[in-house]
């Protein structure tokens, strides 16, 4: 090193200590932030250094300062985007400028007074990967500071914004406490009331910089050793010890774990003169803030699980092994975080979770396909819940409906209890008829079965007393691996599948990928309207070698057993039979091989598209049965994307146009004698499952927890008077005809 380097690292090491000092000190947040400005400034030789807070509706207000008006402190506010201090809090990135004013994003406020300042190089402060705030200093003359000035304030960001982020404007603290809802997207559902808990797993790093770059070296690689053995021995833990995709999550963690680009960036931090804690944190901050600028859901979640093992090294780099701190764990813990790892989730006694919220989430997530197995209930997509809840805050959690009750009071908590011991009740109500038969009172059998994404899920057939699983999806299984499985591995799940359903009918629909599932090994153009794009049987039709491998594996895992496979999003019968061209040559393959052959052989096509609606009686000739996916038939019947609020309420699926369509599609398989099932959410909801019955469906597919209520609803209804109302229903003009169904229900004593 240089002795003008020499200097520059050791100006950086003494500004840092003093900024510790500052930040460890008995003072208050406003006070601390004040000299922290100032010690900047006089170490960084600026006119002008700032602190910008985010507040709770997202502006940056000018919190403290060392150079510009005092009087513009608590006053002067942008908004993320506007002004060089929101693009460094947009983009999450530093903005380095030798003449601010020029810039095309400049936003001049007089009460400052930085018209007397010309040069600005702008940090943001991160915490967690979420930007907290932003640093800046300032100088009088034009100029391009310095790429070590560069970093060495980003360093001082990381201590400042771990006060940043405990400041609070004193107006906040005055409904800080009152009791509120939120919503969120219902990732395992469940029901649950505790105490919330922050998974906040970052330990607060203590030294930046290190003198001996080999030393810190050689802790990493020590507090890599020992994370290696500690990963291996909670991945063996008898409660995840079964097989499912969990195992193939897990694995794939492991793997992440040997990353080495993500290592070599750690030792080339060290090695640039921060401490193996500081490397650690600081490539933390950096893949968090990429992170926040990733669409791609599978890079996300890549970008997490590196995250969550920076947070892993740092505890044993510490010393610290237990992390979380357990001993604050509440008994009854509701877990709160932006994200989290389905590693991170491991580490807490699952005896001691109740649910789990998080910010982000995706029902494909890593996370998610452990909670599911460990049957812990979890909400997704909960704007800034970490941010509006405290460590302490009772909760009540409907995951049910997707629903949170935070600080909901003693009466309100009470009689969420209630429902809950009341919900418990009518389940073993359910369960108690588990083994009666799905009969009506007039003596009509309706087949139900279950919709499954796991291997977890296709036990619970048999756990309801459903007669099998009408809907087995194959895509999230390719979605946890990082590679495309081959025919061998794809054989060896199908037939795992097969034997967890233990002869009870299991139908698999082939891969609907595409849209919002993305295979991480498979890039895919961007489509401006992705559910109508190019996916689901599109996608396998243009690409052949997908579909001849997994028919392949299908045909193979179901020897000497019976196979059903229907193909998803036909929107023509001309798709559905060059389908059944390719599933039967790899009947013929196989045949030729003299390999063991299915006993019998079944295959279908979903009603999705409602182009297809208009070929009914060539498809039923054709097809063996038929299912109708409701989720997508539903939105494009309707052209409302049901996950857009805006627009997805805007119709209702007990609608006078959705039962004559249905009634449609049932007289159309009846005269072509083809076996018809019905598939979606709609179905899982009894009232409308009784209009569907009434329609003349004799087979519908829903979610394991719904079998209950639906054989409940079915055991108390006499199908011939409800067939005759129903039908009657569907040439009306009303908008709905819920209430009217809900009456007749009331009238004749059907639960729903």
């Amino acid at each position: 090193m240089t002795a003008a380097g020499r200097a520059e690292w050791e100006d950086s090491r003494r500004l840092l200590q003093d900024i510790r000092t500052i930040a460890a000190s008995a003072l208050g947040v406003q006070e601390r932030l004040d000299r922290i400005v100032t010690a900047i400034a006089v170490g960084m030789a600026s006119e002008v250094c700032s602190i910008y807070v985010r507040g709770g509706d997202g502006k940056l207000v000018l919190t403290a300062t060392e150079g510009l008006r005092p009087e513009a402190v608590h006053v002067t506010e942008l908004a993320v985007g506007e002004g060089l201090v929101g693009l460094v809090a947009a983009e999450a990135a530093p903005v380095n400028l030798p003449e601010a004013a020029s810039h095309e994003n400049f936003a001049y406020r007089p009460e400052t007074g930085e018209e007397a300042v010309r040069s600005f190089l702008g940090v943001p402060l991160l915490r967690t990967g979420r930007v907290v705030g932003v640093l800046i200093v300032q100088n009088a003359l034009p100029r391009l500071y310095s790429e070590h000035e560069t970093e060495t304030l980003q360093t001082v960001a990381m201590v400042v914004a771990e006060i940043a982020a405990a400041y609070e404007p004193p107006e906040a603290a005055q409904s800080y406490r009152r009791p509120f809802r939120l919503e969120g997207r219902v990732l395992n559902a469940g029901l649950a009331v505790g105490t919330a808990f922050l998974h906040e797993p970052r330990l607060p790093v203590q030294a930046m910089v290190a003198a001996n770059a080999s030393d810190e070296l050689a802790r990493v690689d020590d507090a890599l050793d020992r994370m290696h053995r500690t990963l291996d021995d909670r991945f063996r833990a008898a409660d995840l010890a079964g097989e499912g995709e969990h195992r193939d999550v897990l694995n794939a963690f492991r793997l992440f774990a040997e990353d080495r680009g993500w290592l070599s960036r750690i030792r080339g931090a060290i090695q640039g003169g921060l401490s193996a804690e500081g490397a650690v944190a600081r490539i933390q901050e950096d893949m968090r803030a990429r992170m926040r600028q990733i669409p791609d859901p599978f890079f996300r979640e890549r970008l997490q699980e590196l995250d969550d093992l920076g947070n892993r090294l740092l505890h044993h780099l510490a010393g610290d092994i237990a992390a979380p701190v357990l001993d604050e764990l509440p008994p009854d813990a509701v877990l709160i975080a932006h994200r989290m790892g389905a590693a991170e989730l491991l580490d807490y006694p699952a005896e001691r979770v109740r649910a789990v919220l998080l910010e982000e989430g995706s029902p494909t997530a890593h996370v998610t396909i452990v909670a599911r197995a460990l049957d812990i209930p979890m909400l997704g997509g909960i704007g800034d819940v970490v941010g509006m809840m405290e460590a302490g805050d009772r909760v009540a959690v409907d995951a049910d409906n997707g629903q949170v009750f935070v600080r909901p009071g003693e009466e309100v908590e009470g009689n969420f209890l209630q429902s809950m011991a009341a919900r418990d009740e009518r389940r073993a109500g359910f369960a108690a008829m588990r083994d009666l038969p799905p009969t009506s009172r007039d003596g009509v059998e309706i087949d139900l079965n279950i919709n499954a994404g796991l291997l977890i899920d296709i036990g619970q057939a048999a756990n309801v007393g459903a007669v099998g699983v009408g809907l087995y999806r194959t895509e999230i299984p390719f979605m946890v691996r990082s590679r495309f499985p081959e025919v061998d591995d794809q054989e060896r799940l199908y037939r795992r599948a097969l034997d967890i359903s233990e002869g009870r009918k299991l139908v698999f629909r082939t891969l609907d990928i595409g849209g919002d599932k993305v295979l991480p090994y498979w890039r895919l153009t961007e489509e401006g309207n992705p559910a109508l794009g190019w996916r689901a049987l599109r996608l396998a039709l243009d690409r052949p070698f997908l579909l001849h491998q997994q028919l392949r594996a299908m045909i193979r895992a179901a020897a000497a057993r019976d196979l059903h496979v229907m193909f998803p999003m036909v929107a023509e019968v001309a798709e559905f039979e060059r389908a059944r061209e390719i599933f039967d040559a790899e009947m013929n393959r196989e045949r030729r091989s003299g390999r063991d052959l299915p006993v019998s052989v079944s295959v279908g096509a979903m009603i999705e598209v409602p182009a297809l609606i208009w070929q009914l009686d060539a498809l039923m000739r054709r097809a063996d049965f038929v299912s109708v996916g409701s989720n997508d038939l539903l939105q494009f019947l309707f052209a409302a994307d049901r996950d857009n609020q805006k627009v997805a309420a805007r119709y209702d699926v007990l609608s006078p146009s959705v039962l004559a369509m249905a009634a449609h599609i049932v007289d159309a398989a009846r005269r072509g004698a083809c076996p018809l099932t019905f598939c979606g959410e709609m179905a899982s909801r009894p009232l409308e499952a009784m209009a569907l019955i009434g329609l003349g469906f004799r087979s519908l597919s829903i979610a394991p927890s719904a079998v209950g209520p639906v054989k409940a609803m079915l055991r108390s209804s006499d199908l011939v008077p409800l067939e005759s109302y129903v039908r009657s229903l569907a040439g009306l003009p009303d908008r709905s005809v819920r209430g009217r169904l809900r009456a007749y229900a009331i009238d004749h004593g059907i639960p729903v």
